[in-house]
């Protein structure tokens, strides 16, 4: 690798510099990652509530959980265009308003249908989010410390996770139940979707302060706003330095014509190859079952012998787990580099969902009613929590990074909405898939998890690169014939 890779010396005026600036609108790009996390979990404390009263059946029931992560996929796949025309701080905002609307029209909702209505528009606005967030920071961040600005995406995920099960045990246990009425005569079930509105609030009104990505703005023209921004966001204290940096970036997004999906077609299988690259490492982000463990864990719980009522109390310290974990991959990101890191998560988590199987050969019962004898209980347990903090120090945080920073700048945004897009349609499949395939075994579910995780190691050893300090502009340059009909100019390439 390159020297560029060390860490950048911040002496003299041409010198990156981490600047406040940029660690506070990197912070708030973040609190979509936590409107994001927010709404997968807050679900979960209703859907029983909701079930009874409604008088839905398994399917719809299912259905109303599962349509904000379908609806997120085609959130993330428009929202990348969008903010090509639009910009990025502007479909912050609209995701913001859009998210605030679905709590309120989840909490007041009357039938099932304009429930399911409000958590579509509610999962549009997240996927959204997903892939702003992402495209944003990476756009703003200096090179030294992208990884760990960018690692904010995901902490602000795992604390709106916490957030959202915290929120909902809260209201829960003041009405007595989320069936039962609280405040205004409303049941608690809605109180916890109206909750909502407080973090889209704030975050539409965060947004409108922040100053646009220089990226869109030279993309735009506006090269004297961007070069304003970027000696905001990197620190650089000559006007010669800042000149250099929009030429660069403007030489890397050179183009004739408007940045689009057709942007992203290569000569093999009909995309360019670090798209195949992005749209897998978000499939394989899913495709290990994490969710499993937030979504299905009372199961989990159950069989390893804790009473329903203590189900609550161990998701929380799941999710406090989850957090605490992020943190330790924000501090070393920028340091180990992100291709060690998933190479470690792959081989722990392979090894962790391997004894959460062997554990589950041992299982007694089916369905729900499953026990496990002996040490095999704790030994599952161990397995479960082991998963949680290799897969939280390393592919929750640096997936996203990778996927902020991995794409070439012409095609960032519209690669990344295709990636978060096949992310979101992956977290559906393995949340929908697990129930059908735990009546099958238990074992059957966790093994098929196991192995993917080992393919995920031989994949990040055969097709990533290391990203760690390299300028976006210079990893654009890595690959200049990535584009077809671009050869020699610095266009896209692979990370």
């Amino acid at each position: 690798m390159a020297d560029s890779s060390k860490a950048p010396s911040t002496q003299g005026p041409d010198a990156e510099r981490t600047t406040g600036k940029v660690i506070a609108i990197s912070v708030v790009a973040a609190v979509g990652g936590f409107l994001f996390g927010f709404d997968s979990s807050v679900i979960n404390g209703a859907v029983d509530a909701i079930t009874d009263q409604f008088a839905l059946s398994a399917l719809v029931s299912g259905l109303t959980v599962s349509c904000a992560l379908l609806a997120a996929a085609v959130g993330a796949w428009f929202a990348g265009p969008l903010s090509d025309r639009m910009g990025r701080t502007r479909v912050m905002v609209i995701a913001a308003v859009a998210f605030g609307i679905s709590a309120l029209g989840s909490g007041f909702a009357f039938a099932v249908w304009d429930l399911i209505l409000w958590r579509v528009l509610g999962g549009l606005a997240i996927g959204a989010a997903s892939v702003i967030a992402p495209a944003y920071i990476a756009e703003v961040a200096p090179a030294h410390v992208r990884g760990r600005l960018g690692s904010l995406q995901q902490l602000a995920i795992t604390v709106g996770i916490l957030t959202a099960l915290v929120s909902d045990a809260l209201i829960a246990n003041t009405a007595g139940g989320a069936g039962e009425e609280t405040w205004f005569g409303l049941a608690a079930w809605r109180w916890m979707f109206l909750i909502g509105v407080v973090p889209a609030v704030v975050w539409a009104a965060l947004a409108l302060s922040v100053p646009e990505s220089p990226r869109y703005l030279i993309a735009k023209g506006e090269d004297e706003e961007a070069g304003s921004v970027l000696q905001q966001v990197l620190g650089l204290r000559s006007a010669e330095a800042v000149r250099r940096k929009v030429a660069e970036i403007t030489t890397s997004m050179r183009r004739e014509d408007e940045p689009s999906l057709r942007d992203l077609r290569g000569p093999r299988l009909g995309l360019l190859p670090v798209v195949w690259i992005g749209i897998l490492l978000s499939v394989f982000q899913q495709a290990v079952g994490i969710n499993v463990i937030f979504y299905y864990s009372t199961s989990l719980w159950n069989s390893v012998g804790f009473e329903e009522s203590q189900s609550t109390i161990l998701s929380v310290v799941t999710a406090v787990t989850n957090v605490i974990v992020t943190l330790v991959a924000i501090a070393i990101v920028d340091k180990v580099g992100r291709r060690p890191m998933l190479l470690v998560g792959s081989l722990g988590m392979a090894l962790s969902l391997a004894l959460m199987t062997l554990a589950f050969t041992q299982s007694t019962g089916s369905g729900e009613d499953i026990s496990l004898p002996g040490m095999w209980g704790p030994a599952a347990l161990v397995g479960a929590n082991l998963f949680i903090i290799f897969f939280g120090a390393t592919w929750g945080p640096v997936v996203w990074v990778l996927l902020g920073e991995m794409f070439p700048g012409k095609i960032r945004a519209a690669a990344l909405s295709v990636a978060a897009a096949a992310q979101w349609i992956a977290n559906f499949v393995i949340s929908t898939t697990f129930p059908p395939l735990a009546e099958v075994g238990l074992p059957y579910a966790y093994g098929l998890y196991t192995l993917l995780a080992a393919t995920s190691f031989f994949f990040v050893l055969k097709t990533v690169r290391e990203t760690k300090g390299r300028s976006l502009e210079d990893m654009d340059e890595v690959s200049t014939s990535a584009l077809p009909g671009r050869r020699g100019r610095a266009a896209a390439g692979s990370s």
